[in-house]
């Protein structure tokens, strides 16, 4: 990490993800001189904590970028179109958490624990973060395709409603109060009842039958892995989980690794927590582990027993934490350090 301050610019402070970026870059004690907090119109005056400082939040469309260090946004697919050129114009680096730039050839897409040197290549000086489902999944799945090779992850996720946003939360929490005292509920946020029980559909629907949130596994497990031939099916499921999203994954690998080799290589991992035994509870799961902490934990490690070369796993994080908001801060580390 560098010697010198920088000014960083939180875009979507008052979010779910913004605040924890907030959060997360004062845990880590990341080298802030200036920290600016920037919203919608609606927003500007508020205030967000930062450390043991109330920041006031500016109004991101009026706000001159220049001097702006590092930019973390998460403010939406919409405002990172529109301003993240604007912030890279001015000389700031963007860290951007919607989907808007994942795919463009020119800027790259970033887990700090499995393609850093990546950052560096930035022409556009925007810097993608994957999505949280994605982003787990590359955490653990990154030594076993070093020490094997991957050829094809067969996946299902079942991911909590926070990934949807703050709205999302407030109708589990609303439905599940208003079923629990005898009382109908009408779906806003999803298309049916999230409230126990569970909807095989995330994002929009696409051409091909899949939906978005199920192609972004596709194509950006392809591009942080730098392999192309990886083939990938997946279906996401939404739940009635405030936090955290849990993953059930089988991959077929090109050499053979028996689980307790994969065991082995993972528990050597940066960022992973293994949580694998044959026991009630000796598996990872998002309220017991994964809620509020940085590790992607992995559990259930089994072969299989219907391929020779195949294994399944349970992958669970933190998809606020560490599926948006610390890994954006682990890339801005990493820009950092580029300063000596």
């Amino acid at each position: 990490m560098s010697n010198r301050t920088y000014k960083v610019a939180v875009v979507g402070a008052t979010g779910a993800v913004g605040e924890a970026m907030l959060a997360v870059l004062v845990e880590r004690r990341f080298p802030v001189g200036e920290l600016v907090a920037l919203a919608s119109e609606r927003s500007a005056g508020d205030y967000v904590k930062f450390g043991n400082d109330e920041v006031m939040v500016r109004d991101l469309a009026t706000f001159d970028p220049a001097g702006v260090d590092i930019a973390l946004f998460s403010a939406g697919g919409a405002i990172s179109k529109e301003y993240a050129p604007k912030f890279a114009a001015a000389g700031a680096v963007v860290i951007d958490n919607s989907s808007t730039f994942r795919y463009d050839d020119d800027v790259p897409l970033v887990v700090s624990e499995v393609n850093p040197e990546a950052a560096k290549h930035r022409p556009r000086g925007i810097i993608a973060n994957p999505n949280c489902s994605t982003m787990q999944l590359m955490v653990a799945l990154k030594p076993i395709h070093d020490a094997a090779g991957i050829e094809r992850i067969n996946i299902a996720t079942y991911q909590s409603v926070s990934g949807t946003g703050r709205k999302a939360l407030e109708e589990l929490g609303r439905q599940t109060a208003a079923l629990l005292n005898f009382h109908e509920v009408e779906p806003e946020v999803y298309p049916v009842q999230i409230a126990f029980n569970v909807i095989p559909h995330g994002g929009d629907f696409t051409d091909n039958g899949y939906t978005t949130e199920e192609m972004k596994l596709v194509w950006e497990t392809k591009k942080i892995l730098g392999d192309d031939a990886i083939r990938v099916n997946a279906t996401v499921v939404r739940v009635p989980v405030f936090y955290g999203h849990s993953e059930a994954v089988n991959i077929e690998t090109r050499d053979k690794l028996d689980a307790q080799d994969a065991r082995a290589l993972l528990e050597r991992a940066p960022g992973i927590e293994v949580v694998d035994e044959p026991r009630g509870g000796g598996y990872p799961t998002p309220v017991t582990h994964a809620s509020g902490r940085d590790p992607v934990y992995v559990g259930r490690i089994r072969d299989d027993l219907s391929h020779p070369r195949a294994l399944n796993l349970w992958v669970v994080s933190d998809n606020i934490r560490k599926g948006a908001a610390l890994n954006a801060v682990q890339i801005a580390e990493l820009v950092a350090a580029e300063h000596g």
